[in-house]
């Protein structure tokens, strides 16, 4: 036995759930089906429940406790009525659940232990006819029935476990990773975790996968894997180029030095204000932070609106010359966009480049325009008119802490919370921030692939 395969054993045994684990679910799952049905047949329309997910397919992570039933109306239903039913039958089934909202509602909650999800959907005929983007999802599961059998589900959890030891499992807007759904399908499509790790390994992106030999649909992202049931769908069009990279890297790592830690996922200790001090006077930079409370969203609704908002601040930054060298944001009840600086206080004057003189209408509008104003110019330059004028901000915290911070590109809830308020945060006292977001902090002045 190789290295490699020594330790996908070590770590298949531990990721794999018991058999009491196994008949904890399949008791939970009966309990909650009897309860479905039971709500299901005081509806005035039919409807039939089907488990679905990690825990249908012989996937999950021991431990990792999510049951996922679908409650499937037929087609021709009411949007409306549909989502009324789907929560009378959660809210039956789960009485002490909570309401959540993707695309509609649905009930998530609690049973003997487990985590429940509980979906209404459209009952269609196939995936391309789907009316809202969870009716696809019973398709999945049947298409993963038929061809994950005991090998390659225990490699599957491998994938699994290996994807969350270096933070890239998770198809939700904060993670951006590998979904359950496409780290079955590759599995699936190369035959194996091992055979998965040495071909990512060498991947070239864009890398095109097509399962089900669908061959139409194009798509630009640097991880394609066409939907076996759905052509039209790239199932990692939500995976960040970032983790495409990351796999990448520690399968080659898992390759050259097989070992057990790269399946575990572990924070960082976290950094105390006077480790932030002594970071920043290493580095000679100027970090600027925009703290504010977060606006009341779910990850999948925050974490765009902050890397919009993150964006759109960096990038005026750099357009005004402060030269950002990293940037990073990260949300709890307050919510912070951290941009760190190479520069930090610019000249009073900024250089003004007009056309060529021999350019003669563009020239003269540009002297024109600057001959009677308070500007050092126009001169030449070569062959140029040249002003130098007064720098609108000469500083980044002159700059964040005006108006002009909503001139930016910024995610809509958080400009309204902006406008409410925030605090400006500049230099050594950015340190602070240690006290809430130690461990984030210790990620960024300790980065790792």
């Amino acid at each position: 036995m190789s290295d490699f395969e020594a330790v996908a054993a070590r770590v298949a045994d531990r990721v794999t759930p018991d058999a009491a684990e196994r008949e904890r679910l399949r008791a939970a799952v009966d309990t909650l089906t009897d309860r479905v049905r039971d709500a299901v047949a005081d509806l005035p329309v039919d409807a039939d429940v089907v488990q679905v997910g990690s825990t249908a397919r012989g996937t999950w992570l021991a431990d990792d406790r999510d049951i996922d039933l679908f409650v499937r109306f037929p087609p021709d239903l009411d949007r409306a009525d549909l989502e009324r039913y789907g929560l009378d039958v959660g809210r039956a089934a789960l009485p002490d659940g909570r309401e959540e909202y993707a695309e509609h509602p649905y009930v998530t909650g609690e049973v003997q232990g487990f985590d429940v999800d509980l979906v209404p959907c459209y009952d269609v005929a196939d995936a391309t006819a789907i009316q809202s983007a969870v009716d696809r999802t019973p398709f999945h599961d049947a298409y993963l029935q038929t061809r994950l059998d005991a090998d390659l589900a225990r490699d599957v959890r491998l994938f699994k476990a290996f994807l969350t030891g270096i933070g890239a499992y998770g198809s939700d807007l904060r993670t951006r990773g590998f979904s359950g759904y496409l780290s079955e399908l590759l599995v699936l499509e190369y035959g194996g975790f091992e055979p998965l790790v040495r071909a990512a390994a060498d991947w070239h992106p864009p890398v095109r996968l097509d399962p089900a030999d669908h061959g139409t649909a194009t798509f630009d992202d640097p991880l394609v894997v066409i939907d076996p049931t759905d052509p039209e769908r790239n199932v990692a069009a939500v995976c960040a180029a970032e983790n495409v990279a990351r796999l990448q890297h520690y399968a080659r790592a898992l390759l050259a030095d097989p070992r057990e830690d790269l399946f575990v996922s572990t924070d960082p200790d976290p950094v105390d204000a006077d480790a932030v001090r002594a970071h920043l006077d290493r580095r000679g930079t100027t970090p600027v932070a925009v703290v504010f409370e977060a606006p009341d969203l779910v990850d999948d609704q925050l974490y765009p609106q902050l890397r919009k908002s993150l964006d759109g601040i960096t990038g005026e930054l750099d357009r005004r010359g402060f030269a950002p060298l990293r940037s990073t944001t990260v949300a709890d009840d307050r919510a912070v966009l951290l941009v760190e600086l190479a520069v930090d206080e610019l000249a009073s004057v900024a250089r003004h480049a007009g056309p060529p003189v021999h350019v003669r209408d563009h020239a003269t509008g540009f002297y024109d325009t600057y001959a009677d104003r308070d500007v050092y110019g126009p001169f030449l330059d070569g062959d140029r008119y040249v002003v130098e004028r007064e720098r609108e901000f000469t500083t980044p915290g002159a700059l964040l802490g005006s108006d002009a911070i909503f001139d930016v590109a910024l995610g809509a809830q958080v400009e309204t919370a902006l406008a409410e308020g925030y605090e400006l945060v500049v230099g050594d006292a950015v340190a602070d921030l240690a006290d809430d977001f130690g461990v984030e902090l210790a990620r960024y002045f300790d980065p790792v692939p």
